[in-house]
């Protein structure tokens, strides 16, 4: 199916729309990440203090965000680019395509992830889980050991990239199988594991508040970038979605039930996983070793996901079962984050006069070669979600510099109010649109790069070959910057032709 610059397609639903951005949202961010981020960041007495604080990022960072995105999309009815482009101006083409890049450059090696769910859902389905830690590395280990991740990075990819290729209304179907799916796997897991014996341990351990943690300020930066990365914030992908957006779909609704949605499912799948980790190792355990288990990243911070949970379903009966659900549903998050990587970077080639069919398999081509790397080694991964992830944080500072430069209150009056009169609401987003969000990144991005000097690479900061250092992340900004620069001109005539 080939998409003709001009005619631009159109979710069927409002219920098109939220599950299709849902499957942006509810990733391997909420299931992966999440949990072992309130672990790692929970305190003597429990991790209510960073969960408050996530609530609280989602007010004042991703909401806002996700509400600019679905306005920029829905008023430009184009890719990041364009949609940048038409509202300031042909000299910014380059801000739209940084913007792109960065979600892009996560798609590279997002889908070697979402190769290894595929192929943990396989060894559920087919194997007997592991009874012991040394028989789940040696799981872990022989898949990293050979060339099977490219392999199942290369299924992850192409399968994406067939549904991209045929366009939103395919997308929108796709995801009305696969969320609600996702959903319900997820609850049925969720009921299995609060109903284990000690489960209630866990659940009091993550919602109960340690008051002492209050006044980290680690806490709050840590509970800001889960939440840029689990809700989806920044990343221009709503943005492209939002180009599809029917015109009587309320933005500041749709908002809202992304949000709240995607939160809602990241403290399910947190509680299934505390209920289950207490449960099962309370009693040979103690809490302190419990809570360690649980922050132990292990090899590319798989070690919670992939070499605990198989053994902790082990213990359970019908745990084989569950194990199996479990992977699945950790297979349809990260698959429908991938498709919407994709669909973004093929619609900016769209957008400057490609066909879909060809832009599509341009971009997964480009997507398999440049993940093979971090399908390769851990090390290039590893560097790669430093980098990326860190580049969320301009992404969503880019994405709210446009609103201001256009102008903040013009914009609240002629896209969000659509016209009509200016509600409070309005004018606290557009505050937090020109003023909290420029803090926020601030704020954050100088934690990043001073934990990057004094904890991460403290003797070679300045190396760009550095897993973590300062100038890696410089270097790879800059470098991409700086080529977007040379070639705006270019860039925004093939945009407007």
């Amino acid at each position: 199916m080939s998409e003709i610059r001009g005619t631009i397609q159109r979710f069927t639903s409002k219920w098109g729309l939220i599950l299709s951005v849902l499957g942006i949202a509810v990733g391997t961010g909420n299931i992966w990440r999440f949990p072992r981020i309130a672990a790692q960041n929970g305190g003597e007495e429990g991790a209510g203090v960073f969960i408050l604080a996530w609530v609280i990022s989602l007010l004042l960072w991703s909401i806002p965000l996700i509400i600019a995105e679905y306005a920029l999309g829905r008023k430009g009815r184009s890719g990041t680019i364009g949609s940048i482009m038409k509202l300031i101006g042909d000299k910014f083409a380059w801000l739209g395509g940084f913007i792109a890049f960065v979600a892009t450059a996560i798609m590279f090696y997002y889908s070697v992830v979402t190769g290894w769910c595929i192929y943990y859902f396989s060894q559920s389905l087919f194997f007997p889980l592991p009874t012991s830690t040394n028989e789940a590395n040696m799981v872990w280990d022989t898949f990293q050991a050979g060339y099977m991740p490219s392999v199942f990075h290369a299924v992850a990819i192409v399968l994406a990239g067939l549904i991209v290729m045929k366009g939103i209304k395919m997308i929108e179907r796709v995801n009305f199988i696969l969320i609600p799916c996702l959903l319900v796997i997820l609850i049925l897991a969720g009921i299995r594991a609060v109903t284990l014996p000690g489960s209630m341990e866990g659940i009091r351990y993550l919602f109960n508040p340690d008051w002492s943690m209050l006044g980290n300020p680690s806490i709050w930066l840590e509970a800001l970038t889960q939440n840029a990365w689990d809700t989806g914030a920044g990343w221009g992908l709503i943005l492209t979605y939002g180009a599809y957006m029917r015109k009587q779909d309320s933005i500041i609704t749709s908002a809202f039930q992304t949000g709240i949605g995607n939160n809602l499912v990241s403290l399910w799948a947190a509680i299934t996983i505390f209920s289950t980790v207490f449960a099962i190792l309370g009693s040979t355990m103690t809490r302190p070793e419990i809570i360690e288990v649980m922050q132990t990243a292990g090899p590319a911070s798989t070690g919670l996901t992939f070499i605990w949970i198989p053994q902790l379903f082990m213990e359970i009966p019908g745990g084989r079962m569950l194990s199996t659900l479990f992977f699945l549903a950790l297979t349809f998050a990260a698959f429908s984050s991938l498709i919407a990587m994709i669909e973004l970077a093929t619609k900016v080639l769209v957008d400057s006069g490609w066909m879909r069919y060809k832009a599509t398999g341009f971009i997964c081509t480009a997507g398999f070669v440049f993940g093979l790397p971090s399908a390769l080694s851990l090390e290039v991964f590893a560097n790669q979600d430093f980098v990326w992830g860190l580049g969320l944080m301009i992404s969503g500072a880019l994405i709210a510099f446009s609103i201001i430069k256009y102008g903040a209150g013009r914009f609240t009056q002629e896209v969000l109010a659509d016209g009509q009169a200016v509600t409070g609401f309005h004018n606290m987003w557009t505050f937090v649109i020109k003023y909290v969000i420029p803090v926020e990144v601030a704020v954050l991005l100088g934690w990043w790069i001073y934990r990057s000097i004094f904890e991460f690479a403290p003797d070679t900061w300045f190396n760009p070959f550095d897993l973590y250092s300062v100038a890696t992340c410089l270097f790879q900004w800059g470098l991409i910057a700086g080529l977007l620069i040379l070639f705006n001109n270019r860039i925004a005539r093939a945009h407007r032709e």
